[in-house]
């Protein structure tokens, strides 16, 4: 792991690291973390959950104002409504998707819906005042950003677990608030589908198998100025 630390880091500038053997096994949850779209119909015990959403709730945000709000939709009337959703955007999708992706875009799992024992949606309340705006006064957008990282979060303490999570972005954002009775100024961010993944774990993501996209070199998406 030397290449990681530099070869002439010294024991005072590695006082508040981890050690390597956990440096690499947090590089393999990165590198396993998957979109997962089809589960198992077993259930998420609560335990496991709650400890996820509290490691979430840890997550970094702009002037502290910790604007996530997670919505648990065990409705079923509700989340059929959710699915008829990601049914009518999927079409509109799939009819604006360039005439030769089209064979390969029908073909994709794009959702778990109705098979993930879980489903979480994800709000960002725009309107908080905790964190006195602190830092989003010329970029508001940052508390969006902000429950983005608490996703993520959520994402990497239910996979280290075994637990599988799909986010669901094929939705209608109005339609979704008016489910989950979200009050006004609360943005939709993400429909989340949590439960126990029914293929191993892979080490390419789905959409690179299946050949819709590939990993592009980080170099190219790096630059000096």
């Amino acid at each position: 792991m030397s290449e990681v630390h530099g070869q002439g880091e010294n024991a005072e500038n590695r006082a508040d690291a981890f050690e390597d053997a956990f440096i690499e096994r947090f590089a393999e949850l990165i590198r396993l973390r998957r979109d997962v779209r089809r589960f198992r119909p077993d259930p998420v015990p609560e335990a496991i959950l709650a400890e996820a959403l509290q490691l979430a709730h840890l997550a970094p945000s702009v002037g502290f104002s910790q604007p996530w709000r997670f919505v648990l939709v065990e409705d079923e009337a509700k989340r059929a409504g959710a699915a008829e959703s990601f049914r009518r955007a999927n079409a509109a999708a799939l009819a604006a998707t360039a005439p030769e992706d089209r064979a390969l875009y029908a073909r994709l799992k794009l959702e778990g819906m109705r098979e993930a024992p879980v489903q979480l949606a994800v709000f960002c309340d725009e309107e908080t005042q905790t964190g006195r705006k602190l830092g989003a006064r010329t970029m508001p957008e940052t508390r969006s950003f902000s429950t983005v990282c608490a996703i993520h979060t959520l994402w990497l303490a239910l996979r280290a677990r075994g637990v599988g999570l799909g986010w669901v972005s094929i939705l209608e954002p109005e339609e979704i608030c008016r489910i989950c009775e979200a009050p006004p100024g609360w943005r939709f961010i993400a429909w989340l589908c949590i439960g126990w993944p029914e293929e191993a774990r892979a080490e390419v993501p789905e959409l690179e198998r299946l050949g819709w996209e590939r990993r592009l070199p980080l170099q190219k998406l790096c630059r000096r100025v």
